[in-house]
């Protein structure tokens, strides 16, 4: 599998966890948050997390639909009490249209219960949706878009003030809704990772803009930088980071709003 993506085996939580620290020494990178892309991996993350605590924030791929391979199905509250209790995890991370279910369900409602009874995050996934594994494998994606909608992000989180609530990629392609929702919940955070390809929907804006535009509706405190660096021998992603620094320098951000963005809220959410 490896050879065919072009990657290099990863080798084991422990020894994964390592090399990513190591590329986040080689960049000046002091902390950063990885995630279990796969539901039910949370244990190989927990790993990395035990092994380097202050530098990497754990947080996984949950799907609350999901029946058990085999038994009665344990509540959501109890599957999420186990990841964020004894494996410390700090962040629950939903994929509504990769699992299609609706973001203001039952279930997800639980899953926000459950996330602000242990005091972690939740990150929820909205508009495009695109797995580069998938493709480069040739396999299908049968996503249903409709289900990542950030206002119905909004409409649960709002219940739930003091929680952090994630919204990655600026919306990805629901940049408008996004801001929406940030702006009617106060605690829906946007992060700004990846190449935000999904701006090609959306004809002469460019990432000056879209931070432009955020930065006038919720301000520099509820921006999370990120790269969405996955594999080696790519490793982190530079040129990510160098893009956005540089769309906020052409715009005029100030250091402090700049310092804010890159690392301050990231240590304010996750202390």
């Amino acid at each position: 599998m490896p050879s065919k993506l072009g990657w290099e085996a990863p080798g084991d939580p422990e020894a994964l966890a390592d090399r990513w620290v190591q590329e986040l020494d080689r960049h000046g990178v002091n902390r950063a948050m990885l995630m279990a892309s796969v539901p039910g991996d949370e244990a190989s993350v927990a790993s990395a997390v035990k092994r380097h605590p202050s530098r990497l924030v754990g947080a996984f791929m949950f799907n609350p639909s999901a029946p058990p391979a085999s038994g009665p199905a344990p509540s959501v509250a109890v599957r999420l009490k186990h990841a964020f209790t004894e494996l410390g995890l700090r962040t629950v991370c939903l994929f509504p249209a990769m699992h299609h279910y609706a973001v203001d369900n039952e279930r997800v409602r639980e899953v926000f219960a459950a996330a602000e009874e242990h005091r972690a995050v939740v990150f929820v996934h909205c508009g495009v949706l695109s797995v580069g594994i998938r493709k480069k494998l040739g396999l299908p994606s049968r996503f249903d878009l409709r289900l990542g909608d950030p206002l119905g992000v909004a409409a649960v989180a709002v219940h739930h003030p003091t929680m952090p609530v994630v919204i990655p990629h600026f919306g990805a392609g629901l940049f408008r809704e996004a801001l929406m929702a940030a702006d009617q919940a106060s605690n829906v955070l946007i992060d700004t990772s990846s190449s935000n390809g999904w701006m090609k929907f959306h004809p002469g804006l460019s990432l000056r803009d879209v931070f432009a535009r955020a930065l006038d509706v919720i301000g520099p405190t509820r921006l999370l930088f990120g790269t969405d660096s996955s594999f080696f021998p790519r490793g982190w992603q530079t040129p990510i980071f160098e893009a956005q620094r540089a769309a906020l320098t052409e715009l005029g951000a100030s250091a402090d709003a700049q310092a804010a963005i890159f690392g301050g809220n990231f240590s304010r959410v996750f202390p």
